[in-house]
């Protein structure tokens, strides 16, 4: 048995431990989604929590832990009687991972069994393993979205339905949900963002002193993992109890109309939607007093509860970074203090106060890791004399709405909202054998391919004699992520302040466009002699975002030079996500310039393109009353389309992308 890395010795992440650590004591609370790098002890503080939890009375031999006091009715493995006596076991972390089955998450019916003999044969899945303990989920913005539809159905009702072609199980499912992730790789549907109670953002500490403790303490732990948990006994037993002793006087907590009014007030100034923040809010502050010992909530909790509540329930841009303004806040909370609060300079201490545990403060502070490259962002403008020409930034113009571009045909690629796609979830478009266990039972195809054999073999009363051969997998269609690969003109014929502003907010609007399809995406741009990956493919269109926001112009336009850099990222990005359809999108003028014969090394590169049916646009960024057209020339060797800046705000984009899905024909 592995011996986890204990609570107490995590190093730093003050935040992230309370935030935890409320969840322990308040369950109620609903959870906590940790954001932030990679390295910084997001899995390890999460796992660690699992043995400070108290332990869970079960009804024995149910294998949906049921509280033995108050049994599920419903609960498949019952009815259970009541009041009867029960185990006790370790509370219980399940791991759901980012690339589970529908049938992993929710559980299994044995379908066959459910035709031939009319039982309801159920293998219970992780919701059911996670009922009255956490369900983990690292990575949790890579998950498919039909999982991330379930998970809400699950959080919502605190049930999980199965239900296949009129069989149907139903079980408890409270959990306490815990996920990280990296905003890099992706941002997190708000649906699922909202149904986690609180949020902390981690950094990797700057400070020598502690980053070499980080260091000490890990490799002990590596070295001898027993010795250094019996290091630390004395202090996580410390805090087990005083879990215990706060879940004890949670409920003789006061939370005064004052306290409430400034919960309001906060949640009112930072316009949050709906009311969950506020009952969120109130049952942190609760828990903070808890925690510290003390019978009454105090300002101070209020304030501790809307900074891990409310950054990622405001109202924001996709691109905006979370986070809250303090200073509002504390404006907010002094206009709305109440009179009949508590004192708040009371004894009970601070919301982290006593037994040595983290105590909060005033939260990781940004390692400006979306800051510009030196020698980036200060180059828009007019191209100076001899086209190097870097000058004052150019903003790009507010994003617009635009409709979907898709890829043409039907794949097979990661679950989204862009493209055709034969996945397992949408419309049912027919029926196939099945490859391996069966997922998705076509009921109709099933029986038509049973009902010829029923007296070969002596079927004599009603039911349906049904073999393996018989059954059929339902075929279904949806929707797939794509790669959305931009290639970027970025030489001193784009440079003029108002056509550049207008090309990053057109680039801008499809990255949004983008974000809410569920795409990776990359970027490319092209300038002087050289093109550059400005951004190897990711899902974190924040990240690309920022990139476009510092994009440096001005030079020659070496159209050929940025073709070929995005041609070898498609080729790298086949092979590492073969089943990822790509969308290239071009943004230029069509002028070529830089290099030796330009046009021509242009056409070729476009050529490679067309050879290969990548789905490509090119947006026109020609402008003036004379137009060479040399954008709409490079669209038909890239055997695509062109449209223009204005055409993406236009209806008749829709055209564009039947004339894409034509030509590919």
């Amino acid at each position: 048995m592995t011996i986890p890395f204990p609570f107490t010795a995590v190093v730093g992440q003050d935040d992230l431990r309370l935030a935890l650590l409320l969840n322990a004591v308040s369950p109620s609370v609903g959870g906590v989604l940790v954001r932030g790098e990679k390295g910084t002890a997001k899995s390890t503080a999460v796992r660690a929590l699992t043995s400070l939890l108290p332990e869970v009375a079960v009804v024995p031999g149910c294998r949906f832990s049921c509280d033995p006091a108050s049994p599920d009715p419903g609960c498949p493995d019952g009815p259970h009687a009541g009041g009867g006596g029960g185990a006790s076991r370790p509370a219980r972390m399940v791991e759901l991972p980012v690339g589970a089955s529908e049938d992993r998450l929710v559980g299994a019916l044995d379908i066959e069994r459910a035709l031939a003999e009319g039982v309801k044969a159920f293998e219970p899945g992780l919701l059911a393993a996670a009922h009255r303990g956490i369900l983990y989920v690292d990575e949790v913005n890579l998950l498919h979205d039909h999982l991330v539809d379930l998970l809400l159905d699950a959080a919502a009702m605190g049930a999980s339905y199965v239900e296949r072609e009129g069989v149907s199980v139903r079980h408890a499912a409270r959990f306490l949900l815990v996920g990280t992730m990296n905003p890099e790789e992706g941002e997190l549907r708000p649906q699922l963002l909202d149904r986690f109670g609180l949020t902390v953002e981690v950094s990797a500490s700057r400070e020598p002193d502690q980053r070499v403790e980080v260091v000490r303490r890990r490799l002990a732990y590596d070295d001898d993992p027993a010795g250094f948990a019996a290091r630390w006994a004395d202090e996580e037993a410390a805090v087990r109890q005083r879990i215990v002793a706060a879940r004890e006087s949670l409920p003789s907590v006061r939370l005064g109309d004052g306290a409430l009014r400034q919960i309001a007030a906060t949640c009112a100034a930072f316009e949050v939607d709906g009311m969950r923040a506020d009952i969120v809010m109130a049952r942190t502050a609760t828990a903070l007093a808890a925690w510290a010992g003390r019978t009454d909530v105090l300002a101070e909790d209020v304030r501790q509860a809307a900074l891990l509540a409310l950054p990622h329930r405001r109202r924001r841009n996709p691109f905006d970074a979370p986070g809250l303004d303090e200073d509002k806040l504390d404006e907010t909370l002094e206009e709305s203090s109440g009179d009949d609060d508590p004192d708040p300079d009371g004894d009970g201490g601070g919301p982290g106060g006593g037994g040595g545990q983290p105590e909060p403060d005033e939260g990781p502070a940004g390692d400006g890791a979306d800051a510009a490259r030196p020698g980036e962002g200060e180059g828009e403008g007019e191209p100076a004399p001899g086209g190097a020409g870097e000058q004052s930034p150019v903003r790009a113009a507010e994003p617009f709405r635009t409709k979907a571009l898709s890829v043409p045909g039907i794949g097979e690629g990661v679950a989204g909202r862009r493209s055709r796609a034969r996945t397992e979830h949408g419309r049912t478009t027919g029926a196939r054998r099945p490859e391996g266990a069966l997922t998705k039972l076509h009921l109709a195809a099933t029986v038509r391919a049973a009902a010829p054999h029923q007296r070969a073999r002596g079927r004599s009363g009603r039911g349906l004699v049904v073999r393996r051969d018989d059954l059929r997998q339902a075929t279904r269609e949806g929707r797939e992520g794509n790669l959305v690969l931009f290639v970027v003109d970025a030489s001193g014929s784009m440079a003029a302040r108002q056509r550049m502003s207008a090309v990053k907010g057109a680039v801008l609007s499809l990255l949004l466009d983008a974000y809410q399809r569920r795409d990776k995406v990359g970027l490319v741009t092209f300038r002087g002699s050289a093109a550059d990956v400005a951004l190897p493919p990711t899902s974190s269109v924040d990240a690309a975002a920022a990139r476009l926001e510092s994009l440096p112009t001005g030079g020659r336009t070496p159209l050929a030079a940025g073709l070929l850099k995005a041609h070898d990222v498609l080729r790298v990005e086949r092979l590492r996500d073969p089943a990822r359809r790509a969308l290239v999108v071009v943004v230029t003028d069509g002028r070529a310039t830089g290099g030796p014969e330009p046009v021509t090394l242009a056409s070729r590169a476009a050529r490679l393109f067309a050879a290969e049916g990548v789905a490509s646009v090119v947006v026109d960024c020609e402008s003036g009353p004379v137009r060479l057209g040399l954008a709409g020339r490079l669209a038909g060797e890239l055997g695509g389309t062109a449209v223009t800046l204005d055409e993406l705000r236009a209806d008749s984009i829709a055209g564009v992308v039947k004339d894409v899905q034509r030509r590919a024909a």
